[in-house]
């Protein structure tokens, strides 16, 4: 059976930590697998713009041997002339591997359901599967063993980024606090999947609207945008609501001596995080951002070899 990769739970604990030992070995050695020599082409579409995603995507896929085949907005029928089944089953006979970067998360499910290739959600409204891959990859280099480590996560807690947090953190046997204004919580049953597979683990799930309490003692601190693409005319009203959560070196005192912060990028240095932080000596948001690149790599080798 065809896998594929729509959010982080598709991968179990023991598929998680192959992947990212896979990961960690292809940083070291860039071209050691080939999986897409040839070369094999993969079709990635945007529907939403993108640099990070963008770039790892192409540049993953080229250093595996194989062809992008990058698709910008408008520049495809998908779901509009022609159904996402249609679409899934040609791009099958075409492609290696699909990635889309889009909004509902119901379209990434549809095309999972008609592909003979793996599908990869590179984000959509309800997770951002890959970009946590990444993050996991670049804790455990400068920590270790994930299992175990606590790990907090302020500000929009109903987005992507926090369904996917609790999920790919609780995977990883970690305990993940989730930290955000009421209103603005995980969805009840993705905090419930996550405090399943936690129990499975070893990890834990807690949310939290203290920012203080939630960052107490932890070794990683994380955030995002509190403006996502699709939110600009809420700005004003966002930035009253979520300063609370700011990131500041006050509150970065409270976590582990040894914390470090993560942010997906990009960052608004006034808003989210300031900059003394994201900027500081316990930032390793650079390497966050280069890890894209070599836990997608290992993504589609996994999942290639499954086939």
């Amino acid at each position: 059976m065809t896998r594929h990769f729509l959010r982080d739970d598709d991968l179990s604990p023991a598929e998680q930590r192959d992947v990212l030992e896979l990961a960690a070995r292809l940083k070291r050695e860039p071209f050691s697998e080939r999986p897409l020599e040839g070369p094999r082409s993969v079709s990635v579409f945007f529907d939403k713009t993108s640099t990070r995603t963008r770039f790892s995507f192409a540049a993953g896929i080229a250093e595996l041997g194989g062809s992008p085949i990058i698709v910008n907005p408008g520049e495809a029928q998908l779901g509009a002339k022609e159904s996402i089944g249609d679409t899934a089953k040609v791009l099958s006979r075409m492609v290696s591997l699909i990635v889309w970067r889009t909004f509902a998360h119901a379209g990434l499910e549809e095309m999972a359901a008609h592909a003979s290739v793996p599908v990869i959600n590179s984000l959509s409204d309800d997770f951002h599967p890959c970009q946590i891959l990444a993050d996991l990859q670049t804790i455990r280099e400068q920590k270790g063993e994930l299992a175990g480590l606590t790990a907090t996560y302020l500000g929009d807690a109903a987005n992507n980024m926090g369904h996917s947090y609790l999920l790919g953190f609780a995977t990883a046997g970690m305990h993940i606090r989730i930290a955000g204004p009421e209103g603005h919580h995980p969805r009840p049953d993705i905090v419930a999947d996550a405090e399943r597979i936690a129990a499975e683990t070893g990890g834990s799930v807690e949310i939290f609207t203290d920012p203080a309490r939630a960052v107490a003692g932890s070794d990683a601190v994380i955030t995002d945008t509190w403006v996502s693409m699709g939110q600009e005319a809420e700005k004003a009203a966002r930035i009253e609501t979520f300063a609370p959560y700011r990131v500041t070196g006050e509150l970065m005192e409270l976590a582990a001596r040894d914390a470090i912060f993560l942010h997906c990028l990009p960052a608004y240095r006034e808003y989210e995080v300031a900059p003394e932080v994201i900027d500081g000596a316990q930032s390793v948001v650079w390497d966050e951002a280069e890890n894209r690149v070599h836990a997608q790599k290992a993504l589609m080798t996994w999942l290639l070899a499954q086939a």
